[in-house]
């Protein structure tokens, strides 16, 4: 699931494309008019108010082009580097499990738990009752040394954001 950021970075750019073609039509348009004009009466101020509201879209296509092109990029970017993230997360987690001995089991049920499902979710996805699930998770939380789901998710996070929290006044 990917955040809003990334949803509203999607969404810009879906409006700067529009934005863009509809740009690009008018300044076609508007060129067309300009170079028929200049043609017919170069002199006179309609046609030299029409070349440059042409000449002014032009510039503007241009623009708008350069900013698609790079608010493109910067979301590719985005997504590469939250990839990589969840790649090192996922290791990260993976790894911690192993040190704490998890058994296969137990692994899924902490993954589950780290996903934020409750009990019986996590039951009906493994086909397991729940007072099955409650017991994995009692042995999870007593393997990690946590007592409960918000520290079991805490310990990942705290390791996510290391030293970033402000000092404490």
């Amino acid at each position: 699931m990917k955040g809003n950021h990334f949803k509203s970075g999607r969404r810009l750019s879906s409006l700067i494309a529009l934005f863009f073609v509809v740009q690009s039509v008018a300044a076609v348009f508007f060129v067309g008019d300009a170079v028929t004009d200049l043609i017919t009466d170069p002199a006179a101020p309609h046609t030299v108010f029409e070349a440059l509201v042409a000449l002014a879209l032009i510039l503007g296509v241009v623009f708008g082009g350069w900013q698609l092109r790079q608010t493109l990029e910067r979301l590719r970017a985005q997504e590469r580097a939250l990839d990589t993230a969840r790649g090192a997360l996922a290791e990260v987690v993976e790894r911690q499990f192993t040190d704490w001995g998890l058994t296969p089991s137990e692994r899924d049920v902490a993954l589950f738990a780290l996903k934020g499902l409750d009990v019986a979710e996590i039951a009906e996805l493994r086909g397991a009752a729940q007072g099955t699930v409650r017991a994995q998770l009692s042995s999870i939380y007593a393997k990690s040394g946590t007592t409960n789901r918000a520290q079991f998710a805490a310990w990942f996070v705290e390791d996510l954001l290391g030293d970033t929290l402000p000092p404490t006044p």
